[in-house]
């Protein structure tokens, strides 16, 4: 009797659980992009019959299965090299789980609880989903891993769009057509009442915004591809070379090794030189060491750039002691052809409990991922561009990547290339490098610009402003890679304006609660 009861209760979210799955698959890796259009279906198909208690659970449900099969990599990373037990790894992915998964339970609830008619049914699913979003990327400074519209890095036609709506106006698109076809197969199935001409008009008015929002996405991007090529072949195109030093975790941090790391990098680097780049990038904390501050470590480096007479841009670990507490800092450097620093970026979006321990007072006993760089302090340089020869390109440290507010920062304060470093070694050969390198791409389209990425083990390559992918390297490969790139100098809308579909979007669903909450009353307390 109990496990009949158990089977009764957990019967109604099976879909819910499904669409987890679903969504899950449309990420890389594997990546089956278009599975997004339908990955919601099972999950809105199945809050028809449900409360509004049941549908937050399905919801969350939904949200957590999608959430701990997308991001598990998590586990590994704090095992392997937080020195955490996996029991302890296991609770932290868990727990952030947990408040990801509010998202979607809140979107299902608040779907149910406006319960709109069904001609602007679609409407309100894709604008409380865009608007969950948005506020997902920036609360508790922001996680924005997952976005929906991220699955379609690989449709190009769809993708152009974000320059005008930035990577939740892709969301936005996805989430319209999976509530259309719920809302279509819940009025088709709904019974007697529903039928006949109230039925032909709910559906036709609803299919044909719908297809008109989609197919003017589509028509966007055909129509926007030859513009941006054209303008791209009309543009300077400076050389980049891309360093891919393959160190390994393990050894990173080990003194043992720093004149190693530093040998092989500069010989990479003076191979990459022959082709005479603009610039030289080597990955976020290339370096493993305080440059500048350890003299000999630095002047070896220094001997490499000299050698190669181009700029190099590279990641290191910095530390300022003119105050007191001394502080750190996760910073990338532009060196001159004489090994003269004419620029530096200290990192601003820092990543918690990987490079600073938030609430530090009463978190004193948890440790950061991050060995012997320090806990690091909030960059305070400001999003300018760091320039070499006749440009000036923003750098995104790692984590920043998922933020297109610091991108469109940098290409408003001048930024004619962006430039993303990392280290990736962290995830191992789970699926998290090719999900990271994919929200890169979206950067590219957003701002109009080229994105160049140097990634310690990969996954570094070239993204032209269409979103085009030009080269990529293979994980764990000790790699080289010189390109040219066009460097745009226009404004995209999106770069212009930011996120103004996501604020409408939370504009219209409190307006939809406010005349929710008013009919309510009218109901409940007036004759």
């Amino acid at each position: 009797m109990l496990s009949l009861f158990h089977l009764r209760f957990w019967l109604p979210y099976f879909p819910a659980l499904f669409s987890g799955l679903l969504l899950t698959l449309c990420f890389p890796e594997p990546g089956v992009h278009y599975l997004a259009f339908v990955a919601l279906c099972p999950l809105i198909i199945s809050l028809e019959p449900m409360t509004v208690r049941q549908s937050f659970l399905a919801g969350f449900a939904a949200g957590f299965v999608h959430f701990t099969t997308l991001i598990y990599w998590i586990v590994p990373t704090l095992s392997t090299f937080g020195g955490l037990h996996i029991l302890l790894s296991v609770c932290a992915l868990s727990l952030l789980c947990l408040y990801l998964s509010l998202y979607p339970a809140f979107f299902a609830c608040a779907l149910k609880k406006l319960a709109p008619s069904p001609a602007i049914m679609p409407l309100a699913g894709a604008g409380i989903w865009t608007g969950l979003e948005f506020v997902r990327t920036h609360l508790f400074t922001g996680f924005p891993w997952g976005v929906l519209g991220y699955s379609q890095y690989a449709d190009r036609f769809l993708v152009q769009m974000a320059d005008v709506t930035g990577v939740l106006g892709i969301s936005f698109v996805l989430v319209l057509c999976n509530t259309l076809i719920s809302t279509v197969w819940i009025q088709i199935t709904a019974g007697s009442s529903h039928t006949g001409r109230h039925l032909f008009l709910r559906i036709y008015l609803c299919v044909s915004y719908t297809f008109f929002i989609l197919a003017a996405a589509y028509v966007y991007g055909i129509l926007r591809i030859p513009r941006v090529t054209q303008q791209m072949a009309a543009a300077p195109k400076p050389v980049f070379a891309i360093v891919q030093g393959n160190i390994r975790q393990d050894q990173k941090w080990s003194q043992t090794f720093r004149r190693a790391t530093i040998e092989k990098y500069g010989n990479m680097s003076l191979e990459a030189a022959r082709l005479k780049p603009d610039l030289i990038i080597w990955p976020e904390t290339a370096l493993p060491f305080y440059y500048g501050h350890d003299l000999d470590l630095s002047n070896q480096v220094d001997q490499y750039v000299r050698k190669a007479k181009t700029h190099f841009l590279m990641g290191s670990p910095a530390v300022d002691t003119s105050g007191d507490p001394v502080r750190y800092f996760n910073r990338v450097f532009m060196l001159n052809q004489l090994s003269v620093p004419v620029g530096t970026y200290d990192k601003t979006h820092l990543v918690p409990f990987g490079e600073y321990v938030p609430f530090q007072d009463l978190l004193f006993f948890l440790e950061k991922l991050t060995e012997q760089a320090g806990n690091f302090s909030r960059g305070e340089t400001g999003f300018v561009p760091l320039a070499f020869k006749d440009h000036k390109t923003g750098v995104l440290i790692c984590f920043e990547i998922l933020f297109p507010s610091i991108s469109r920062q940098f290409v408003k304060n001048g930024a004619d290339i962006l430039t993303t470093i990392t280290n990736d070694a962290w995830f191992g050969r789970t699926s998290a490098p090719a999900q990271h390198f994919s929200i890169a791409v979206l950067r590219a389209v957003e701002n109009r610009r080229s994105v160049v990425r140097a990634a310690n083990t990969g996954i570094s390559g070239f993204i032209d402003p269409t979103g085009q992918v030009l080269g990529a390297t293979q994980l764990f490969t000790d790699a080289v890679d010189v390109r040219s790139l066009p460097a745009l100098t226009f404004f995209s809308f999106y770069t212009r304006h930011g996120d103004l579909l996501a604020f409408a979007c939370l504009i219209a669903m409190g307006m939809g609660f406010v005349v929710k909450e008013k009919d309510y009353i009218k109901r409940r307390f007036l004759p």
